[in-house]
């Protein structure tokens, strides 16, 4: 099982819905995938509740009681626990990111936000996770020209050295009109937020699967 934290401190990311997204777009692809959420505001726990289809299931925890959520994931059999963080709780981030494999953190493209993320990124370095920052909420670029504001945040990304994933969401309703539901992008109609979303989830399930899991390394988990 390989264990995923969704982070962001800096609140406004954007984060529940990147960690929706990608948990939906494994379980579409067959994972047996698990969601912990550990916000309080348990926006996770409610967009799956009103999920009709067969879901990742989800579970309500804290950060002290993760470990023993990943232990129930393990017994189980899940292939994928992803955790949903709070924003701003430095505490509950750390214990996420310590007991995770892969972390993903995600980031609009403001200054502020950039700023922002400065502080995740140091704390997942220190504490010598592999990770991946998703640009999100990002303006939809012009004849394959980004906007000025993408522009500065992939520079300052690039001045921070920051390990970025090579796909963008942009801004779109569909984003929040069909985890209203409970669905995910790739089964709304439209197709550029579908795209968008199968190819984030291509590049990180390789990113993800390319890590050795340290409990069980010699069990490699194939992520299409």
């Amino acid at each position: 099982m390989r264990t995923i934290a969704v982070i962001a401190l800096k609140g406004g990311s954007g984060k529940t819905t990147v960690a929706m997204q990608l948990a939906l777009s494994a379980h579409w692809r067959g994972h047996d995938a698990l969601v912990v959420d550990i916000d309080p505001q348990h926006s996770a726990h409610d967009i799956l509740s009103a999920r009709e289809e067969p879901g990742p299931g989800c579970v309500v925890s804290t950060g002290p009681k993760l470990l023993s959520a990943k232990f129930a994931a393990l017994g189980l059999g899940k292939d994928l626990l992803f955790i949903d963080t709070p924003a701003g709780a430095v505490e509950e981030v750390t214990e996420a990111v310590v007991l995770a494999d892969y972390v993903i953190l995600v980031v609009r493209p403001t200054l502020l936000d950039i700023a922002g993320l400065v502080r995740s990124y140091k704390l997942v370095k220190r504490l010598g996770r592999p990770c991946s920052v998703v640009i999100n909420q990002a303006p939809p670029a012009r004849e394959d020209v980004e906007a000025p504001l993408v522009r500065r945040a992939l520079r300052a990304l690039e001045y921070m050295a920051a390990p970025l994933a090579p796909v963008i969401l942009r801004s779109r309703a569909v984003y929040q009109t069909g985890l209203e539901r409970g669905r995910s992008a790739e089964e709304m109609l439209d197709k550029a937020a579908a795209r968008e979303v199968a190819a984030l989830w291509a590049y990180l399930a390789g990113q993800i699967a390319a890590t050795p899991e340290p409990a069980r390394a010699s069990e490699a988990l194939p992520l299409p």
